[in-house]
């Protein structure tokens, strides 16, 4: 092996020195690592000896990221006070025996590591493990000490249900990886380990069921993350753009929750599972559009209730892409559609407003968006009730005003309350953004502006797929068996299992580039 030596080592950056080997010299190794971790105030190098020959050693972690005293009562103490009840023969010493005696005999935590490089030591204590490295030694010790403050087991706020379990996912991958391991008890359920980010290096993890999730989708997935090249990676959704099979689009073609069940259920479905250090939220994928109606509450209550909520939530999803472009198209061009008596009361309501229908609902529209990014952005304490009274004072004063009509602001909050029926809020946006297109169209062309954009929605929809699913499936293409389980909701006691996403096993040969567009 090549050491790293003093006459070379002040020639070299803190770069070349990562991927050097360990030295057998630890006055080299200090030198060398000190040179890496240059002005970071919270590395602590415990030097120290131990044994009857007096041998040199190095305790290394970062402060705030191990725990203190399971470095002092398991590594540090045993080594100084237990080493001289071992008995090693002085000869087999340089043999490696000391080496293996440490860690087998006196360093007692539970997970320890062979390193052979410098950048295996830095990744490791910046991972919160304490590294030992031993004088005569060309390997180091990485011991399992993480300990850092962490945000206990919540209540999503995100996706709040009445029925079924109340856990969220936190930002430690490793609690949450243990929220589904609780659920799916299977050796097949797998978690595989990935380090994405050339600067943070980043813990990802890929989880599926083997032997329910097509072997194809796996390996499409994991070859899809080992092609992400970037210097970062701070949050599940940065994955998403790397990906998908189509880049350009506002329609999202993952599912993003904080809930473990509802993973462990898409799991159970045939999908993979993705998650990321510091993130609580995890991403599901292949996912068509029609599952974003879908809740995880539906399948904790009774089937028939839940059915009719779920077309409810299909009847709102219309109203709050359509309602306001229909109303503008009724107003501007088909006047013969509405009864004489509300005609005439609506032409009442709006007369003295200087603006057409369209520009109407465009500033409500406008001005509504700006309520709810307030509400959202805004101190939790005071956000609800600004946007709540900001809406009735403004929508008020609008109407007082003569600036806009009182049909319109009924149309306008309808449209708004109907928008917060979709359980998926990477939905809602698709929603919104899509809102204003019909919306223009309607001024235009009224019914044909509206049926127009509607079918280019509707057939760019249907060239769109998630890992090869269909992104419309199981509307188009129709599939009835699978229907049942997405219009209304499937009864657990019938011999017909959940969706199972059909077509996956060719979506290899569909996908082998990555699929779809570039960026």
């Amino acid at each position: 092996m090549r050491y790293i030596n003093k006459k070379n080592l002040s020639l070299l950056t803190s770069h070349e020195l990562i991927n050097h080997p360990i030295s057998s010299d630890i006055e080299e190794n200090i030198s060398g690592l000190k040179k890496i971790l240059f002005n970071c105030s919270d590395a602590v190098f415990r030097e120290f000896t131990f044994g009857s020959r007096g041998h040199k050693g190095l305790v290394l972690y970062f402060d705030g990221l191990t725990d203190r005293r399971e470095i002092e009562e398991n590594i540090i103490k045993p080594l100084i006070l237990e080493i001289g009840m071992v008995n090693i023969d002085p000869g087999l010493e340089d043999q490696g025996h000391l080496f293996l005696k440490i860690k087998n005999s006196i360093v007692a935590v539970a997970e320890v590591k062979e390193l052979s490089t410098l950048g295996e030591i830095v990744h490791h204590i910046s991972s919160g493990d304490t590294i030992l490295i031993i004088d005569g030694y060309d390997r180091a010790l990485s011991a399992g000490t993480r300990s850092w403050q962490t945000r206990s087991i919540q209540t999503p706020d995100n996706e709040v249900v009445i029925f079924g379990p109340k856990e969220g996912f936190s930002e430690t991958l490793r609690f949450n990886t243990a929220l589904l391991r609780r659920r799916i008890k299977s050796s097949n359920f797998k978690i595989e380990a990935f380090i994405l980010g050339r600067v943070t290096k980043t813990d990802v993890v890929l989880c599926y069921v083997e032997g329910i999730a097509p072997p194809g989708l796996v390996e499409e997935v994991k070859a899809r993350l080992k092609r992400i090249d970037v210097d970062g990676i701070l949050d599940s959704a940065m994955l998403e753009e790397f990906i998908v099979d189509h880049k350009n689009t506002i329609f999202s073609q993952v599912e993003h929750t904080e809930k473990p069940d509802r993973v462990a259920a898409h799991l159970l479905e045939g999908r993979v599972g993705i998650m990321v250090d510091g993130s609580p939220m995890a991403i599901i994928m292949p996912i068509s559009f029609p599952q974003f109606w879908l809740s995880p509450e539906d399948y904790y209550n009774n089937y028939i209730p839940a059915s009719l909520f779920r077309m409810l939530r299909f009847v709102a999803f219309w109203i709050s892409l359509l309602l306001p472009s229909l109303y503008v198209a009724v107003i501007t061009f088909h006047h013969e559609m509405i009864p004489t008596a509300l005609y005439l009361t609506i032409a009442a309501t709006r007369q003295g407003v200087p603006f057409p229908a369209f520009i109407e609902a465009i500033l409500l529209e406008i001005t509504f968006e700006l309520l709810r990014e307030a509400g959202l952005r805004l101190p939790r304490a005071v956000g609800p009730a600004v946007s709540i009274v900001g809406a009735l004072i403004i929508g008020d004063a609008a109407v007082r005003a003569g600036l806009v009509s009182t049909p319109m602001v009924v149309i306008v909050a309808a449209t708004g309350i109907a928008s917060f029926v979709t359980p998926a809020y990477n939905a809602g946006i698709i929603n919104r953004i899509a809102r204003f297109g019909f919306l223009a169209a309607s001024s235009v062309l009224g019914f044909l502006g509206i049926m127009i954009v509607l079918i280019l929605m509707l057939t760019r929809m249907a060239s769109l797929s998630s890992l090869g699913l269909p992104y419309l499936s199981p509307l188009a293409p129709a599939n009835l068996e699978q229907m049942t389980d997405v219009v209304v909701r499937r009864p657990w006691f019938s011999n017909l299992h959940r969706p199972y996403l059909e077509g996956m096993q060719n979506y290899v040969r569909q996908n082998r580039q990555g699929g779809g567009e570039k960026h």
